[in-house]
């Protein structure tokens, strides 16, 4: 390695140049070196992560094996001795399961109880306890509620996903929990679809940026770290293309296609270094993902080279037949790692039977030994990896930052990125804060639950504020914005409205989550549309916000109002509304869908022919 010095004929310059070119030498040495040492070190870290996992699976007996493939909800675990007498893998709370005390302290109590009952066990191999925290850890009252995916892939912002990730972790290990059923990375491709808003973007790009961003965010740099958390990309794959929205329908389109469009937010995620991945209950093509052996083995832990371990959806294995232990065999031998086994109406399976049909199925030579090796490998590499073998319990110190204001501020940035501005006439928007008389009218001006969605504490959500606490409504955050002088007058209906010099109208869906919220028609309800009619018949400048959890037809309500905002599903931060409706931020959120002016059109995706929306993709005015 030396210096181009042509010309230079001063010995004291070709010394200094000599001096120059061993110091580069050396330094060159010394990368070299410490390139070498790192990745030595990796290497030999990786070697004795193989090694741990190698010297427990020799000790383990085959029922112990098959106990960590199996995973309980709360509600469906008839007894907590069960997981040591079972071995039992992983515990986890649907979106409907919760405990006496729905607080931080209580379930980080609860994670801890469960976790000693794991610690029990011959090989004291601790537990996976999973939660849906899909937008904030939004199964736990008190806690931060941010955005839907589909609000934040608006954003545009991979580092404000990040700081969502990052945020949810740490409330979540206030909790204990320690494995979060998110982010969904599915390509929505048809609104009507009950989970639409649980996708970023129509567009496979955008979906793959952000789906890896939310990883990045919430597992850290070291997956050990006490305030990382454990990700699941889901639902592989194809669930977003189901024909009309249908949820756990069929997705119906050729191998091209389906990698094309759904594959690529999964081989983002496994580069971000995803561990799990929940296999969805959609078809393709007519065959069940669950006991898809080509797309789950051949695909996607082969091609892809995924190293961490599959999960079913809830339940989703009863979907493959009607004989169970047929069920089981298909799906675990087309790649499924570890099973969900929830309790409910007409269940007769549980957890107890799952393992007693297994441990047939293997010793019938109907399941290899090998594929249960495997399983399992994939799973205890998992656990060593999270550190939940060094640290198995919750780290309480967390609890502070729960509901922080730290952690608002977080999700009040994330609301006023997500808010796309459709219309603005006449530059009505920004609001001055001192008007005389503002009217905030609507079912949801004052409603957090609605403002929430699904999700949020319940599975399907809930109107009002019966469950919600720490959050701020759009009524109370105009309230906290406009000065002293300004009245502020509520009404639902937009009656009454007085002297108002202005309207701001919130309306839009109700709660709903999964096959609850698929939709034949996207029409506004006749009741919100009345509201922004009667407004435009008393001549009041209208400002319409919108919550919902897909585009919706509004061509009616858009023509009457003098601005209108979709903002989405928000969460919990109103004051990320009206931080842009007054003029403190200005929008900057871009559709992260076509928005249809008609129902022959919510199909429609950028790049068809006769591409002609009511909002193009990517579309976002600003002021």
């Amino acid at each position: 390695m030396k210096l181009n010095t042509p010309g230079i004929s001063d010995k004291k310059e070709r010394r200094m140049i000599a001096h120059a070119n061993h110091l580069l030498y050396l330094l060159f040495i010394s990368i070299s070196v410490f390139t070498l040492a790192v990745v030595q070190s990796a290497d030999a870290q990786q070697q004795s992560l193989e090694q741990r996992v190698d010297s427990l699976i020799s000790k383990m007996t085959l029922e112990e094996k098959i106990g960590q493939m199996t995973q309980v909800d709360i509600t469906a675990l008839s007894d907590p001795h069960d997981i040591a007498k079972y071995n039992l893998g992983s515990i986890l709370i649907g979106g409907d399961s919760k405990i006496k005390e729905n607080n931080p302290e209580a379930w980080a109590d609860y994670y801890d109880t469960l976790q000693s009952y794991a610690l029990k066990s011959r090989l004291r191999i601790p537990i996976l306890f999973g939660a849906d925290a899909v937008h904030g850890h939004n199964d736990i009252v008190g806690t931060v509620i941010f955005p839907h995916n589909i609000g934040m892939g608006c954003t545009g912002d991979e580092n404000l996903v990040r700081k969502e990730g990052r945020v949810t972790a740490e409330e979540m290990a206030g909790t204990g929990i320690n494995w979060d059923f998110a982010p969904c990375v599915a390509v929505a491709r048809d609104p009507r679809w009950g989970r639409t808003y649980e996708s970023y973007s129509e567009d496979p790009e955008l979906v793959a940026k952000m789906g890896a961003a939310f990883i990045e965010g919430l597992q850290g740099t070291d997956l050990s770290n006490p305030s990382s958390r454990l990700a699941c990309a889901k639902h592989y794959v194809g669930d977003g293309g189901t024909t009309n929205g249908i949820d756990q329908g069929n997705t119906e389109c050729d191998e091209a296609t389906l990698r094309r469009l759904f594959l690529p937010p999964y081989e983002a995620a496994i580069k971000s270094g995803v561990k799990t991945i929940m296999v969805s209950y959609s078809s393709w093509n007519g065959v069940k993902m669950s006991g898809n052996r080509y797309l789950l083995t051949d695909v996607l832990k082969k091609e892809l080279g995924f190293k961490g371990f599959l999960v079913s959806d809830w339940a989703a294995i009863d979907q493959l037949g009607p004989d169970y232990k047929i069920d089981i065999e298909r799906s675990v031998n087309a790649g499924l790692d570890m099973i969900m086994i929830p309790s409910g109406p007409g269940k007769k399976n549980n957890y107890i039977e799952f393992i007693e049909d297994l441990k047939e199925l293997v010793n019938e030579g109907r399941v290899p030994i090998e594929r249960i090796n495997d399983a399992v490998r994939r799973i205890l590499r998992v656990k060593f990896e999270t550190g939940v073998f060094d640290h198995p319990f919750a780290n309480k110190s967390f609890i502070q930052s729960i509901g922080s204001k730290s952690h608002r501020e977080v999700a009040r940035q994330c609301v006023r990125e997500s808010l796309v501005l459709l219309k603005n006439n006449n530059g009505i928007l920004p609001l001055k804060k001192n008007l005389k008389s503002i009217l905030v009218a609507g079912k949801s001006a004052n409603d957090i639950g609605n403002q929430c969605g699904g999700w949020t504490i319940s599975w399907q959500g809930m109107s009002g504020d019966s469950m919600i606490k720490g959050g701020t409504t759009v009524l109370q955050a105009v309230k906290n914005a406009v000065s002293s002088d300004t009245k502020v007058i509520f009404s639902e209906d937009g009656t009454n409205a007085g002297d108002a010099q202005i309207a701001i109208v919130v309306i839009g869906e109700t709660p709903y989550a999964e096959g609850m919220g698929d939709r034949k028609e996207l029409y506004l309800s006749r009741d919100d549309e009345k509201v922004i009619e009667r407004l435009k018949g008393d001549k009041i400048p209208i400002v319409t916000v919108l919550f919902s959890g897909r585009p919706l037809i509004i061509n009616e309500a858009l023509e009457n109002s003098d601005a209108f905002i979709a903002a989405w599903l928000p969460g919990t931060e109103g004051e990320g509304i009206t931080d842009v409706l007054f003029g403190d931020f200005r929008p900057t959120g871009k559709l992260s869908f076509t928005w249809p002016g008609n129902m022959n059109q919510v199909t429609l995706h950028k790049g068809d022919a006769n591409y002609n929306p009511l909002f193009p993709f990517g579309f976002g005015l600003t002021y």
